[in-house]
């Protein structure tokens, strides 16, 4: 597709690792490899919860929701990058870019809500272990869920509409994956201070609440760790919150390297990997985190796996 060099842009043409064509294929197959994974471990997630009785609790029911969002989160992305990658590049209508961004925008936000609900989850119940069950009750959560939902939708709405307020002009190639906010901010051109600040505080809004949030709550449960007499005991109840702690590290670590450093220009093949690591290996490692350090999930697994054996030998 030729360039349009001081004109109007009303499409998008998508050329992520352009510099290295022979990669297309090998990529190609490495994607689509962890998409399948992403959506059978996510749904598996999501199935073993709603299956397994000792999983009907606060915290499951919101890892539940996590991997559904995870999974809707993905597929935003996903198949569009294996286009670009199977064509070696892929055109994209600024109606479909701006749907793109929306919805990775507001699945993106749910994320970052859940993460700090969880992170609220392991506080009250390691720290306010009495009155657990009358703060999370089933009215309390799925009020959390659906004001994670709701703000998400907000803030994903708000970003959008500015952004594609933005006035694009002269080339219409985005070296990247997917439509998201840096790529799309190095093809503006006028004034468009208003609408960076307006996208830059829903940013803050979003994600260092969130952290903030996040942080306070384990700062209370390290204390109340360190006041368990036994170090047993403090293995234990800090094992419960070492799978939440990675899986916040690895999503919000890269979130925040993309979206909090400034419109500066940076090398485009590290642009890309980081948003690698946050729309396609962190929905992945998702519920392998939860599971793999998680006593009830195995269990769970376990009981599932032998149920068809069982019924065979009836």
């Amino acid at each position: 597709m030729a360039r349009r060099n001081h004109t109007i842009v009303t499409e998008f043409f998508l050329t992520a690792f352009s510099e290295h064509p022979e990669w297309g294929l090998p990529l190609f197959l490495l994607f689509l490899g962890f998409y399948v994974i992403t959506l059978l471990g996510n749904a598996g997630m999501v199935l073993l919860i709603r299956v397994d009785g000792r999983l009907h609790t606060p915290m499951y029911f919101l890892l539940g929701h996590l991997s559904f969002v995870d999974i809707c989160y993905s597929s935003t992305i996903v198949p569009q990058m294996l286009a670009v990658l199977l064509q070696r590049g892929a055109a994209l209508s600024y109606t479909c870019c701006a749907a793109q961004f929306f919805l990775f925008t507001f699945f993106a936000s749910i994320d970052c809500y859940l993460l700090a609900l969880m992170a609220y989850d392991r506080y009250v119940a390691v720290c306010r272990p009495l009155l657990y069950v009358t703060i999370m009750t089933e009215k309390a959560r799925w009020g959390f869920v659906a004001g994670a939902y709701g703000a998400g939708f907000s803030s994903a709405f708000v970003r959008t509409i500015t952004a594609f307020s933005l006035s694009f002009c002269g080339d219409n190639e985005i070296d990247f994956i997917f439509c998201d906010l840096p790529p799309l901010l190095k093809l503006t051109c006028g004034d468009s201070y208003t609408q960076e600040v307006v996208i830059v505080v829903f940013a803050i809004f979003v994600m260092p609440i969130c952290v903030v949030a996040i942080l306070v709550s384990y700062l209370f449960i390290v204390v109340a760790i360190m006041r368990i007499p036994s170090a047993g005991g403090r293995a234990k109840t800090f094992s419960t919150c070492a799978s939440h702690l990675t899986a916040v590290s690895l999503f919000f670590g890269t979130l925040i390297f993309m979206y909090l450093r400034g419109n500066e220009d940076q090398p485009s093949e590290g642009d890309r990997v980081v948003s690698v690591l946050y729309t396609v290996v962190t929905p992945l490692l998702n519920p392998f985190i939860y599971s793999l350090r998680n006593k009830e999930v195995k269990e769970a697994f376990r009981k599932a796996l032998n149920r068809p054996k069982a019924s065979g030998r009836t």
